[in-house]
């Protein structure tokens, strides 16, 4: 540990193991450095637009490490024609015939566009190695291609950007948990979660081997700390502006027009089916 790192902070302290841990972020610090950072996704996806710029942004990690909340907070300020996110379901038996990637291609951005894969085809090196729903070859042949896939993405000049979210086995049980305890959250915990928390090893081995075959410097694994979740959506979105350059596009403010001359309208005399105003 360097010298620097071994120093205490004094917005920290310690817990178990001795290792420092943030002081909770202040929910008013919080949002207001999320507002601004949504003002520069905006800024961001002006550029995007004026440029023609193609970005895809590969969400992955642990199950129950708050991918999703992040990318709620970078589309919820800015355009769904802009910011569009690729979750996709299980494989058709259709698509299971194509070609593996194929089924992923199909979202790529276009001009002026980004993507946000919420899980992507990684898929192959996480829960299909572990699960066993696909053949070993097939795995191998992944880590073998994918790389060179990436190259060839990278080399269309599209920008990708891989995000690993990394959260601690004592985090992830405590996120579990509050979903089973908490009604509006079950929907949120499936078989696949409940196979994550046990077979919380096999999925560390095949993140190892995963990053071990597709670390690349033409496509980095950037790892982000989820143990807090909103300290992790700062970060992200933070890191995620600072490796797309860009610049604030000119903006001149439109005047509302005055609304035209009613010309002796008048409202009908109608019975509405009102919503009551319980609240």
């Amino acid at each position: 540990m360097s010298q620097k790192r071994s120093h205490k902070s004094k917005k920290s302290h310690e817990h178990e193991g001795g290792e420092q841990r943030p002081a909770r972020l202040r929910t008013a610090e919080y949002e207001k450095t999320l507002y601004e950072l949504q003002v520069e996704l905006c800024k961001l996806q002006d550029w995007v637009k004026q440029e023609g710029l193609r970005v895809i942004v590969v969400f992955e990690g642990r199950d129950a490490a708050g991918k999703g909340g992040v990318i709620k907070r970078i589309t919820e300020r800015v355009s769904p024609r802009v910011f569009r996110i690729a979750a996709l379901p299980a494989p058709s038996e259709r698509e299971k015939t194509q070609m593996y990637i194929q089924r992923y291609m199909q979202h790529f951005p276009a001009a002026g566009e980004v993507i946000l894969f919420d899980r992507s085809w990684y898929n192959r090196a996480g829960v299909e190695r572990v699960m066993g729903f696909c053949a070993d070859k097939q795995y191998k042949a992944f880590l073998r291609y994918a790389p060179l896939f990436e190259k060839a993405i990278v080399d269309g000049g599209i920008i990708l950007i891989k995000y690993w979210f990394e959260v601690s086995k004592d985090v992830q049980t405590k996120r579990f948990e509050a979903r089973i305890e908490d009604p509006r959250k079950r929907w949120k915990l499936s078989p696949m979660d409940l196979e994550s928390h046990r077979r919380w090893y096999d999925y560390s081995r095949a993140k190892d081997a995963m990053f071990a075959a597709t670390d690349t410097t033409h496509a980095p694994w950037y790892v982000v700390n989820a143990d807090s979740k909103k300290r992790a959506r700062l970060n992200c979105i933070s890191h995620l502006l600072g490796l797309i350059p860009y610049k604030e596009t000119r903006f001149k403010a439109p005047k509302l027009p005055k609304r035209q001359d009613p010309a002796g309208y008048e409202p009908p005399e109608m019975e509405y089916h009102r919503v009551p105003e319980k609240y």
